[in-house]
């Protein structure tokens, strides 16, 4: 069965938005209102509401970094992966986690960067060299 994932969240600037979303991270933008947007993230429907973002904190353990919780994201494969490394690097994003490899020679070795879009919602994007490789124990 093939799903797609829909996620609704805040943001409090819809143009901001656009341009992170569509602009830095090259999402195509779908249906719209005066209140919400939606982008198709890679397959995927997110939709952006105007309103205050959820809370987050640094909870998570990825190594000896404490990452924001919650969070989503993506898993992509390597090139498409690298790929948005340089284009959120181009775009100076700042990251909270820096593109990096995690789990070397290990079962469920990937590449993993975390970083926040302007109004604070934390995303981490992962690559692998095989998405068969994602749940790899």
């Amino acid at each position: 069965m093939k799903s797609l994932f829909h996620f609704a969240f805040n943001v409090t600037d819809l143009d901001e938005a656009r341009r992170f979303y569509g602009g830095v991270l090259g999402c195509s933008e779908g249906r719209s209102s005066a209140s919400w947007v939606d982008f198709d993230f890679f397959g995927h429907q997110l939709s952006l509401h105007l309103g205050p973002p959820f809370k987050t904190e640094r909870t998570g353990h990825v190594g000896d970094i404490l990452v924001p919780m919650p969070h989503f994201g993506l898993v992509l494969g390597l090139d498409d992966w690298q790929a948005m490394a340089d284009r959120l690097s181009a775009a100076q994003t700042p990251f909270v986690l820096a593109p990096q490899l995690r789990f070397a020679g290990q079962p469920g070795e990937q590449w993993t960067m975390f970083f926040c879009d302007p109004f604070g919602n934390p995303l981490e994007i992962k690559g692998f060299r095989s998405l068969d490789a994602l749940y790899a124990a």
